[in-house]
């Protein structure tokens, strides 16, 4: 084991073993936590079914015939609204959920410390009723999670005791986007953010996609999945990069007034025609809460890496990779 002064140095092929160690954990626990059933999931959707997540609606999925049967089919960008459908589908009752590996392509990305053109996260959704859609329930299973993110912290520092030091407080903060902007309303989003993350280390912070008194949302997030009233990002202060590193995205997602109202907002109301906005309106869809848990990211945050081509095998420009190495980053 190597001495402090060497904290976070892990050779390749050690990084790689504490990954699967770090996961394995972390997996478990979010579903013994949440009550949640692994199920498999599509690598790519038909588009015409509207399952495809549209993010914050401007980015473009990566798309592909099956040139034998004429089928155009789209690479999942999340699996938001798939598992609202798959809920549905496999008989899942109230307050029992699906997690599952969620593997995309986002070839919009801005290459970055923490920003990858393969994306892969735990996706999971759950059932709720239709009177769980409220501030307190939110902050609850927010605060579960939270809890698994604290014992992952401990199992890890535990296996790693000289390489890891603990890095969160004993409970997530709450804000909403609106009280973040009346906190710092001279500053960027991403300046809001680093701030009160900077104080707070742990954030939850509600309410995303909706337009602020400053007259523009905090940041985007497609309309039809998300009740921006009541959902979020869990966001931390990265000690080891000084800076904010959002873990999960996730909240309640739209019954069928809220769906209405963002959709007309957004003015995507074309997007009614296809069959999951159908089957929603029409009560066919249950109601859940659900998101999305970037792995890398964790692996990032709790192994002390300074960039996600650390943790996770991708493409990378040569620039990326030569200042990378010239800061001593192993890059797989």
């Amino acid at each position: 084991m190597r001495n402090n002064s060497e904290a976070t140095k892990f050779t390749i092929k050690e990084t790689q073993i504490a990954i699967k160690s770090l996961k394995d954990y972390f997996e478990r626990d979010l579903a013994n936590t949440l009550n949640l059933t692994r199920v498999s999931a599509p690598l790519f959707v038909r588009p015409e079914t509207g399952l495809n997540d549209n993010l914050s609606g401007v980015e473009k999925a990566v798309s592909f015939k099956l040139r034998k049967y004429d089928i155009d089919v789209e690479i999942v960008q999340s699996l938001a609204k798939w598992k609202r459908n798959a809920l549905k589908a496999y008989g899942f009752d109230y307050y029992e959920g699906l997690y599952t590996d969620m593997n995309a392509i986002r070839p919009d990305e801005e290459l970055d410390a923490i920003h990858s053109i393969y994306v892969d996260q735990w996706d999971w959704e759950k059932v709720i009723r239709k009177e769980d859609r409220t501030d307190a329930y939110l902050h609850f299973i927010v605060s579960e999670i939270y809890s698994v993110f604290l014992r992952t912290e401990t199992y890890i520092n535990s296996v790693y005791p000289n390489i890891l030091s603990r890095k969160l407080p004993s409970s997530i903060y709450f804000m909403t986007a609106q009280e973040l902007e009346d906190k710092y309303p001279d500053l960027s989003p991403k300046d809001r953010e680093y701030a009160i993350c900077r104080e707070k280390k742990a954030v939850f912070l509600q309410g995303i996609g909706k337009e602020l008194a400053g007259g523009a949302p905090h940041d985007g997030r497609s309309p039809d999945y998300d009740d921006w009233d009541l959902n979020g990002d869990i966001l931390f202060y990265n000690p080891t990069t000084d800076s904010v590193i959002e873990l999960s995205s996730m909240g309640i997602r739209v019954d069928e007034a809220s769906l209405m109202r963002q959709l007309e907002l957004a003015g995507e109301t074309d997007r009614l025609k296809m069959k999951y906005h159908m089957d929603l309106l029409s009560g066919e869809l249950p109601y859940t809460v659900g998101g999305g848990i970037g792995q890398s990211r964790i692996c990032m945050f709790f192994l002390e890496k300074k960039s996600i081509a650390e943790v996770q095998a991708s493409v990378w420009p040569e620039d990326f990779l030569l200042e990378s190495k010239l800061r001593g980053e192993d890059v797989l």
